[in-house]
C-alpha cells in the first residue's frame, strides 16, 4: 500500500478514537454537572440534564438499532447474536459498539499490505453510520445542553469551572460532529474529493461562529422566561416538523421509523440548518435561514424590553455586538465556503455497489458494500453535479446556500 494511502488510513483511525474520546468526554461533563447541582441542591437542573442525556441517549440507541436490523444479512461478519446486540442498545451501549467495531475495522485494514476493496469499503459503510449517529447525539443533547448551561449561568449571575468545562467540550463536540458529518458525506461522492486542511478550518469555524448567536439569544429568553421556553421550543419544533414531513423525507427503511428520523431532523433543524430533500436547496435554506434569524431577533427583543442587564452585571449592549459579529463572520465564511471550496461530482449508477450486501460470487466478483442512507443525504448536498444538464439559479452555489 502507498505510503499516502496508509498515513490516510492512520489519520481515519485517529480521528474515530479522538471521536469516541470526545463522545466520552461531553458525556462526563454533563453527568459531573448534574452531580454538582444536586449537591448544591438544585434538584431541577439536574434532572433536566439528566433527562436531555436520557432521551438523546435513547434515540441515537435507536436509530443504532434500527439501521443493524435493516442491513443485510452477513454484512457484518461475525458479530454477537441478535439477542446480545439488543441487550447492548438497551443497556445504552450500542453506539459505543458500534465505535468499537469501527475502530477494530480500521486497524484490520491498516495491518493489511494490500487491503482489499471490500474492507476498505466496508470500514467506510461502518464510520458513515458514526458520523450520522454523532450529528444526532450532538444535536439532541449536546446543543440544548449548551443552551441550558448557558441559560443557568446568565440566571444564576456566576459560572462555575465545571460549566465552563460543559460549554467548551459542547461547543467544540457540535463544530466537530458537522466537520465530521461533512467529511463523512464525501466519501459518498464518486470522485471523493479530499477536504483540505483550509476546508475544514473554514468549515469547522462558520458552523461555529453562527451556532453561537441562536443559541445565546435562545439561552437568554430562557434565562428571563424558563417557564415559556417549553412552549417556544415546542411551537417552533411542530412547524418544522411538519416542514420535514412536507418535503417527503425517505431515509429509514420503514414509515413508521421514518418518523424518528423526521423528529429529530426538526430538533436539529431548530439550531441549524439541515437539507432532508433533493434539489435546489437555496429556497429552502432561505426561508429557514430567515424563519430562524426572525425568531433569534425576537427572543433578544423580548430580553431587551424587559431587561437591560444581565445577573452578572454584565450590560446587554456588551453581548449582542460579540453574538452580532460571529453572525456576520460566521455568514461570510459560509459564502466563501460554498463559492470556492464546495466540490461538486457526477452522479452515476454503479452496478458494483449494492445497500451492504455480500455477493455470492468468488472474491473477485463480489460487489462492494455501500451506505445508500448516507448516499441519499450526500445526492441532496450536493445536487448540482447530479444533474449536470441543469443550469444552476443565479445566486446559488453547487445547489446550497
Amino acid at each position: 500500500m502507498p505510503w499516502s494511502s496508509r498515513a490516510a488510513l492512520l489519520r481515519d483511525l485517529v480521528l474515530c478514537v479522538l471521536g469516541t474520546a470526545a463522545f466520552l468526554l461531553d458525556l462526563g461533563a454533563d453527568l459531573w454537572a448534574a452531580v454538582q447541582y444536586a449537591l448544591d441542591g438544585r434538584y431541577l437542573w439536574a434532572a433536566l440534564v439528566l433527562a436531555l442525556l436520557g432521551l438523546a441517549s435513547v434515540a441515537l440507541q435507536l436509530f443504532s438499532w434500527l439501521w443493524l436490523r435493516a442491513d443485510p444479512a452477513g454484512l457484518h461478519g461475525s458479530q454477537p447474536p441478535r439477542r446480545c446486540l439488543a441487550l447492548l442498545h438497551l443497556l445504552q451501549l450500542g453506539y459505543l459498539y458500534r465505535c468499537v467495531q469501527e475502530l477494530r475495522q480500521g486497524l484490520l485494514v491498516w495491518q493489511q499490505e494490500e487491503p482489499s476493496e471490500f474492507d476498505l469499503a466496508y470500514a467506510d459503510f461502518l464510520s458513515l453510520d458514526i458520523s450520522m449517529l454523532r450529528l444526532f447525539e450532538t444535536f439532541l443533547e449536546t446543543a440544548p445542553q449548551l443552551t441550558l448551561v448557558l441559560a443557568i449561568m446568565l440566571q444564576s449571575g456566576r459560572a462555575e469551572y465545571y460549566q465552563w468545562f460543559g460549554i467548551c467540550t459542547s461547543f467544540l463536540g457540535i463544530s466537530w460532529a458537522l466537520l465530521d458529518y461533512h467529511r463523512a458525506l464525501r466519501t459518498c461522492l464518486p470522485s471523493k474529493p479530499l477536504l483540505g486542511l483550509g476546508s475544514s478550518v473554514i468549515y469547522f469555524l462558520w458552523n461555529l461562529l453562527l451556532l453561537w448567536p441562536r443559541v445565546l439569544a435562545v439561552a437568554l429568553f430562557s434565562a428571563l422566561f424558563p417557564s415559556y421556553v417549553a412552549l417556544h421550543f415546542l411551537g417552533l419544533w411542530l412547524v418544522l416538523l411538519l416542514w420535514v414531513w412536507l418535503q417527503g423525507t425517505d431515509f429509514m427503511p420503514d414509515p413508521s421509523s421514518e418518523w424518528l428520523y423526521r423528529v429529530t431532523v426538526a430538533t436539529i433543524l431548530y439550531f441549524s440548518w439541515f437539507n432532508v430533500a433533493e434539489g435546489h436547496t437555496l429556497g429552502r435554506a432561505t426561508i429557514h435561514f430567515a424563519f430562524l434569524l426572525t425568531d433569534s431577533i425576537l427572543l433578544v427583543v423580548t430580553w431587551m424590553t424587559h431587561s437591560s442587564w444581565l445577573p452578572s452585571g454584565i450590560p446587554l449592549q456588551l453581548w449582542l455586538p460579540v453574538g452580532c459579529g460571529c453572525f456576520f463572520l460566521g455568514l461570510a465564511l459560509r459564502l466563501v465556503y460554498y463559492r470556492w471550496l464546495h466540490p461538486s461530482c457526477c452522479w452515476k449508477p454503479d452496478p458494483d455497489q449494492v445497500d451492504g450486501a455480500r455477493s455470492l460470487h468468488s472474491p473477485e466478483e463480489y460487489q462492494l458494500p455501500q451506505n445508500r442512507r448516507m448516499t441519499r443525504l450526500a445526492q441532496n448536498f450536493f445536487p448540482k453535479a447530479k444533474d449536470e444538464a441543469a443550469s444552476p439559479v443565479k445566486g446559488e452555489v453547487n445547489g446550497v446556500l
